[in-house]
């Protein structure tokens, strides 16, 4: 468990923290650590709590156990942090995802994702990341 009051553990250190556990398959210690009471989601696939959140990762880790996850950016203001991300989850299938975390008293309660395949025919010469 982060301690709420040790000051070495901020908000855009624990959603990054959360989301390596989880991309690692460490999922049900990311929960323990770092969701809250009353922790809501809003990913359209899934029902809004905990648990459906997690039961979804679980099945994601068998799916795809050798995913790669690189965080680009994490931005924190206030109680949010935002962080950018990119996940493969096989070589043909990857993505841009950003989580947006809300906390209250050092912990996860709300969560959303945005996502977006990438595309190997962009014509955009910057890239995703």
């Amino acid at each position: 468990m982060v301690p709420t009051s040790d000051p070495k553990h901020s908000n855009k250190e624990a959603a990054t923290s959360f989301l390596r556990l989880v991309t690692s398959g460490q999922i049900q210690e990311a929960f323990d650590r770092y969701v809250g009471p009353g922790f809501r989601h809003h990913n359209p696939y899934f029902k809004g709590d905990a648990n459906s959140l997690k039961a979804a990762m679980e099945e994601n880790e068998i799916e795809f156990p050798n995913k790669v996850f690189q965080i680009h950016r994490a931005i924190a203001e206030g109680d949010e942090v935002a962080v950018h991300s990119h996940v493969k989850l096989k070589p043909e299938f990857e993505f841009s995802a950003i989580h947006l975390f809300r906390f209250q008293d050092k912990r996860i309660v709300e969560a959303w994702d945005v996502v977006q395949q990438v595309s190997s025919e962009s014509p955009n010469e910057n890239g995703m990341f």
